[in-house]
């Protein structure tokens, strides 16, 4: 599901659902949320967090802790909570983000198997509401 501000059209914040979910300290998994488009001001602080400068891989972490605005009943989501998003969930929000940020809606070719009709889908993400 899209949520639009309705006192501006353009989309900026879309709904998503975890493949398997986040599970916090408590043991509660956490697997509706809510991810806003990234701004520039987003990347830039982003690399110049501490865990980054260290570590580069760290990155998406930081920029998903930055852009993700609900999971769950979770007030708020930090790069070392998303430390224990399993693989595939982590997977799931990298592509999502690259995504709504970069390409707006991905295409993919395909050809029917039994006609040999050419043509071009969306691609939909697993989880995707």
């Amino acid at each position: 599901m899209v949520v639009a501000n309705p006192l501006n059209p353009l989309l900026t914040e879309f709904s998503f659902l975890l493949p398997r979910g986040l599970v916090d300290a408590n043991g509660t998994v956490h697997r509706q949320g809510v991810m806003r488009l990234a701004t520039a001001r987003d990347e830039l602080l982003a690399h110049k967090h501490r865990h980054v400068q260290a570590y580069p891989e760290y990155l998406m972490l930081v920029l998903l802790s930055q852009v993700i605005t609900q999971l769950g009943t979770l007030e708020t989501v930090s790069p070392e909570d998303l430390e224990n998003l399993f693989t595939q969930d982590l997977a799931y929000l990298r592509e999502l983000y690259n995504r709504i940020n970069q390409v707006g809606s991905a295409k993919l070719s395909a050809q029917c198997p039994q006609c040999g009709n050419r043509f071009q889908t969306d691609l939909v993400l697993s989880g995707e509401s």
